[in-house]
């Protein structure tokens, strides 16, 4: 008797503590849904500390009362069986098609009008997930942008900051163009002082390899404005394309020329005044075999088109020097 009435009180207490967990739960869920997401999901926590977790703004998630459910969805079961009872939209690669993720973070963003072009931009053309370049559950070190797919190591006392450059995370997929801005001559990108999207929309544009402006031209004058002119002389490979003669990433050659002077202005100033060819015939610094005239020329050392050309961009001064771009 004593050791059923043992058991009985031992049952009791037992479905008594499941119950009041039960409907403090259920309280808890009510209350603060995120809270109820992290009791499990204990590793997604810096959400908390992310413009989607801030609980006093209304246009966050969590603002809304739907801390996850605005971009996870709602699966009623998840919480019994989490394997069996997924919920709707997963961020894992694979998990759910990419349009799909896609469009939980257009659910909020679309407004935005740098998303404009999203879905004829390259980026959404090619499945690029929203989350393949920003970390939405964790906040971005310290002095980083929002590109950022590296979590915040700061923690540790002797670290002050880590900061993660914005193309640290385009040239995870651009590995080409990580070659390019190692080189001698580039656009000040690793050091800070030019990104990636001071250049390209992300996002999507109309604009050629998703540049901001409608031209390529246009979009070098939003810096190089003393390029522009208009000039009473312009020379025609500048206002047709800046990248008739540089390299925008990066080159071996000096201010991001695709080619060493003068090899690269007798590209296209191969048959008129000058000599065509300035490495054969007699004109070069070697003279080629059965030529009559035996000593080196000299005429390329330290010389080049731009010693009297010096205004290849354009020019306004007058008669034949500024028709030849010449000093």
């Amino acid at each position: 008797m004593v050791k059923r009435m043992v058991a009985i009180s031992f049952v009791a207490s037992f479905l008594f503590i499941s119950l009041f967990l039960l409907l403090d739960r259920y309280a808890l869920a009510q209350a603060d849904p995120q809270q109820e997401c992290l009791s499990c999901h204990k590793d997604q926590v810096g959400v908390m500390q992310t413009k989607h977790g801030v609980k006093d703004n209304p246009r966050s998630p969590a603002g809304r009362g739907q801390p996850c459910s605005a971009c996870h969805g709602i699966n009623p079961n998840h919480a019994k069986d989490p394997k069996k009872n997924p919920h709707p939209v997963r961020f894992k690669k694979g998990a759910v098609p990419a349009k799909e993720q896609t469009q939980a973070c257009m659910s909020c963003h679309a407004g935005n009008r740098h998303l404009a072009f999203w879905e004829t931009g390259r980026h959404g053309r090619n499945d690029v997930r929203c989350n393949d370049c920003h970390a939405v559950h964790t906040p971005p070190p310290r002095g980083a942008t929002l590109a950022i797919t590296r979590k915040d190591p700061t923690a540790k006392p002797s670290v002050s900051t880590d900061r993660q450059l914005e193309y640290e995370t385009c040239i995870g997929c651009h590995k080409q163009t990580r070659v390019q801005i190692n080189k001698p001559s580039h656009h000040p990108i690793i050091e800070g002082k030019v990104t990636c999207s001071s250049c390209h929309n992300p996002h999507g544009s109309m604009g050629q390899g998703m540049i901001k402006q409608e031209t390529v031209n246009v979009q070098c004058w939003s810096c190089h404005a003393e390029k522009r002119g208009p000039f009473l002389f312009q020379h025609p490979a500048v206002e047709e394309n800046c990248l008739s003669c540089h390299a925008p990433h990066g080159s071996s050659h000096d201010k991001l020329l695709n080619e060493k002077v003068p090899n690269l202005c007798q590209e296209c100033h191969d048959w008129s005044r000058h000599p065509g060819s300035a490495y054969s015939r007699d004109q070069g610094f070697v003279r080629i075999p059965g030529s009559s005239v035996t000593a080196p020329n000299t005429r390329f050392v330290a010389r080049a088109c731009l010693n009297c050309h010096n205004a290849i961009h354009g020019s306004n001064a007058s008669a034949t020097r500024g028709k030849f771009l010449t000093r």
